[in-house]
């Protein structure tokens, strides 16, 4: 509900509890127990940033916000609206745009393989640090080739091309072991059984089309169907990440504005964070603390403020604590650290209060129109002005037949990319091959010719040489003879002048 240009949340005893557009992409957090109210709460928001303009986009874990595009039953909130006189208080339905990785409950969205940072593609795949370093390689390698990786047919193409040639590429880009190419192959097997090959390809979602309005100029409210995609919690998280991955690096800096561009929902934000490493951690910050820049608002929803790190709660500045239970000393302190986190309220005990609220109340700290922090109020949240109910499968169907976005995103094309161009590069490589094997051959016969010809040469040359010394024998010969037959001639004139 709007009131003054501001988002009325709820209401502490006498006083209307507001969100302020102009502070809204300094994030926040909606935590509480299961039960509790976190996706009324949430429903409310994204109400009223529809209502003034601005586009959001909320992973529905549980498929229960689909009733948004309905409006809501007075009849059932009645009551509640009495109690807290909200007057003028109406029910609605909101623009909806439905999306689902598996294609069943909303229009496809897909992401170029190529284009997700390789960070989060190993955190998909759960690969470990060596086979992280071989995956860039393989990247690398396509890059070189002036060859497109669009989805996972190109991916498992160009491992078992690197593969094949895992020594050529070794020498080039460092240590390609057969190894870790055989880990990422079984990787992306697994995903395949998944049915995780649907989350690549293209179309690849435009970032544009999560920034619409209408044309009474309510916010689209873009809602990624979660409920099977959530039984695998690491794609389900790290697909997010990329969504706001390739916001942060497509949307331009605006700086402080009088309402965000868009706010981003993060259900069961807590898988996010589940077994990250280093490198991914110091990205997930980096996007959280500058993506404000831009113009967008981060909310983060989950149980217990804890199942977040410090360095992310440290960003949160508008905070709505649901209750918590504590039966255990481990929830004792996590009920005392969520009360500390907030600014004091001398007249409230913060932290009594979270273990005794009822459903529909929260604790509400959020900034004000000068960006300081309120202190903290026992807030009865006001009711949605949507269905609480999940739409009837008619209801959203007539939703996405009537969404210009079906003509975008529902045909799937396959441009040709690794995969398709991998028989011609074997072929070429067969071909070089075998000119290189007859070039080899024809050098060898080359060489084997020359030899010969130095062979006959040789002997030609030995011929030659014995032919003279004949020659030389026999002409010493013939002039020896000569010589002696001189004598024998002139023996024979002397002798007979004697007689």
């Amino acid at each position: 509900m709007i009131k003054d240009g501001k988002i009325l949340l709820g209401k502490a005893q006498d006083q209307e509890i507001f969100m302020i557009p102009s502070q809204m992409n300094r994030h926040g957090l909606i935590a509480g127990a299961s039960g509790t109210g976190k996706t009324t709460t949430l429903r409310v928001i994204a109400e009223g940033l529809s209502d003034i303009g601005v586009p959001c986009f909320v992973a529905d874990v549980k498929g229960d916000l689909s009733g948004l595009i309905n409006p809501g039953d007075m009849e059932r909130i009645q009551g509640r609206v009495d109690s807290m006189g909200l007057e003028g208080f109406t029910v609605s339905g909101y623009p909806c745009r439905f999306f689902d990785v598996y294609h069943k409950k909303g229009h496809p969205i897909r992401a170029v393989m190529q284009q997700v940072d390789p960070v989060l593609l190993s955190r998909i795949l759960d690969l470990t640090d060596a086979q992280q370093g071989v995956l860039n390689i393989i990247f690398r390698v396509a890059e070189d080739m002036d060859l497109d990786i669009i989805n996972m047919e190109d991916l498992k193409a160009m491992c078992a091309y690197v593969g094949d040639h895992s020594k050529e590429y070794t020498v080039k880009y460092g240590n390609v072991s057969k190894q870790s190419i055989g880990g990422i192959q079984r990787r992306l097997l697994e995903l395949e059984n998944q049915q995780g090959n649907l989350l690549f390809g293209m179309p690849q979602l435009d970032i544009n089309d999560l920034l619409t309005r209408t044309y009474d100029g309510r916010g689209m409210i873009s809602m990624l169907e979660c409920d099977e995609l959530f039984h695998h919690p690491m794609t389900y998280s790290t697909f997010l990440l990329w969504l706001l991955d390739s916001i942060y690096r497509e949307l331009p800096e605006v700086g402080d504005l009088d309402r965000p561009k868009m706010v981003f929902f993060f259900d069961e934000a807590h898988l996010l964070f589940d077994n990250t490493s280093r490198q991914l951690m110091e990205k997930i910050e980096q996007i959280i603390k500058l993506i404000r820049s831009k113009g967008v608002g981060i909310f983060f929803i989950t149980q217990s403020p804890t199942d977040l790190p410090n360095s992310v709660l440290a960003q949160l500045s508008n905070r709505i604590q649901h209750a918590l239970r504590a039966y255990t000393p481990s929830e004792i302190k996590n009920v005392k650290l969520a009360a500390d986190a907030f600014r004091v309220n001398p007249e409230l005990d913060t932290a009594t209060v979270i273990t005794e609220m009822k459903t529909g109340y929260a604790l509400v700290s959020v900034l004000d129109e000068d960006g300081a922090p309120t202190i903290v109020q026992h807030t009865k949240i006001c009711p949605p002005r949507s269905n609480m109910d999940i739409a009837a499968d008619a209801d959203r169907q007539r939703a996405i037949e009537n969404d210009s976005a079906g003509a975008r995103y529902d045909l799937e094309y396959d441009p040709v990319s690794a995969f398709e161009s991998m028989d011609e590069i074997y072929a070429e490589e067969a071909e070089e091959k075998a000119r290189l094997e007859e070039e080899k051959k024809q050098a060898k016969l080359e060489e084997q010719r020359l030899k010969q010809e130095a062979r006959e040469q040789a002997r030609r040359e030995k011929e030659g040489d014995w032919l003279d010394q004949l020659s030389r024998k026999a002409k010493k010969k013939a002039q020896n003879e000569l010589v002696n037959a001189g004598i024998r001639s002139a023996r024979k004139l002397l002798k007979g002048l004697f007689k």
